[in-house]
């Protein structure tokens, strides 16, 4: 029987606070995210990072929920890159010092903590992500070992009428084709025959998420896996045998292959004319529902679902990780969208190309042969030096 994970969860309270808020128009519910968490181990640590001073009605949920509260100082410039590092060491410290804890929940979106989980990782540990399919970083989502989307926790609750004491959600997201599933189920399936082991419910499913940690039965319309293997069954895709919760799946190998998905780089230049038009307007950033109006404008056929999105904000968070935008979430205005990297291209720097230093020539030892080239020097300076004669002294006079 594998062993049920033992989970230490980190929150980032301020990025999944005001990405909750900006994208979804709702207050972050911890519950909601550690009972999600609940379901696939034993919660036995949880910690949650923010500047509480300013978090007044958070911290009762927090205690309410028993997670510790870690208060997070702002740097003088008022960035949070320090908090990160220190979430992320507290992480990492946990990982080496605490044996029996072999899986970690980052409660956050931003792609700073990509590190982090590929680190976690190495160490052999087991690694959910649970962010906003429309502010987490799609790097960070396909790198872990289950991204849990903030989404699906409220479209399950709403179902359950557990969250009927909030305000509705400014939209409701529509539900993907259960269609557009196929490939993944498809590529789970042949793995699963490679190996020779029964496609059973439980198997598909994790081998679905080695694939594609970003998948979710929630984002097709389903509540279970078992009922989106049911809705596959209904339109023809694949054949069921046993009783429910012990399905065996199999491929139907009559039926049509679905139309599949299109690749979401495609769509990127229609973002990037529309962008371009618009270019002085978003200089202060734009709300994401503007750009949105401005796209649509141009390309009223465009559908996200047909990309794999649920919503045009989750297709701005995929260009924002090819460099296309940059998207912020605020408290007030919702998601900014401001131009990418990609149009702000480094300026050319070249090298200046110094000459170097002629190089001191030696000076010519002067001697006394003759130059073999060239006129020869005066006689006096070449001819060999005479020996000198002894001068003899003059013979006395006799007198």
């Amino acid at each position: 029987m594998q062993e049920r994970p033992n989970i230490a969860v980190f929150i980032d309270y301020d990025n999944i606070e005001i990405g909750v808020k900006s994208t979804l128009g709702r207050e972050f519910d911890v519950a909601l995210a550690l009972n999600a968490l609940k379901e696939r181990g034993d919660v036995v640590a949880k910690f949650a990072y923010a500047n509480w001073g300013r978090q007044e009605g958070a911290t009762r949920k927090m205690a309410e929920n028993a997670v510790q509260m870690v208060q997070r100082i702002p740097s003088p410039r008022g960035d949070k890159n320090g908090a990160d590092i220190n979430h992320a060491l507290d992480a990492r410290e946990m990982a080496v010092t605490h044996d029996h804890i072999n899986a970690f929940a980052i409660v956050s979106g931003d792609s700073d903590f990509i590190p982090l989980v590929n680190k976690l990782r190495e160490y052999g540990k087991t690694v959910y992500v649970l962010g906003g399919k429309a502010f987490t970083s799609t790097i960070l989502q396909q790198n872990c070992h289950e991204f849990i989307s903030y989404e699906s926790l409220l479209d399950e609750a709403q179902k359950t009428s557990r969250q009927s004491n909030q305000r509705a959600p400014k939209r409701r997201q529509p539900a993907l084709d259960p269609a557009h599933a196929m490939p993944l189920v498809e590529r789970a399936l042949q793995v699963l025959e490679r190996r020779g082991v029964q496609p059973q419910l439980g198997l598909l499913k994790s081998t679905m998420l080695q694939l594609d940690p970003a998948f979710s039965e929630k984002d097709y319309g389903a509540g279970s896996f078992s009922e989106f293997v049911e809705k596959l069954r209904n339109a023809g895709y694949v054949e069921l045998s046993g009783s429910e919760g012990r399905y065996v799946i199999e491929r139907k190998t009559e039926a049509a292959p679905p139309a599949p998905l299109l690749d979401p780089e495609e769509a990127l230049p229609l973002l990037r004319d529309v962008l371009e038009t618009h270019r002085l307007e978003l200089e202060n950033g734009r709300p994401a529902e503007e750009v949105e109006a401005w796209f649509r404008e141009e390309h009223p056929d465009f559908n996200p679902a047909a990309y794999g999105f649920r919503e045009f904000a989750e297709f701005l968070n995929y260009a924002q990780d090819k460099l296309v935008v940059r998207v912020e979430p605020h408290e007030e205005k919702g998601l900014l969208v401001y131009l990418g990297a990609e149009f702000y291209p480094p300026a050319d720097f070249k090298v200046p190309v110094v000459a170097p230093e002629p190089a001191e020539v030696p000076k010519k030892r002067r001697t006394s042969r003759r130059k073999r080239t060239g006129q020869p020097e005066s006689v006096a300076a070449t001819a060999p030096a005479r020996p000198r004669r002894r001068r003899e002294s003059a013979p006395e006079t006799v007198q």
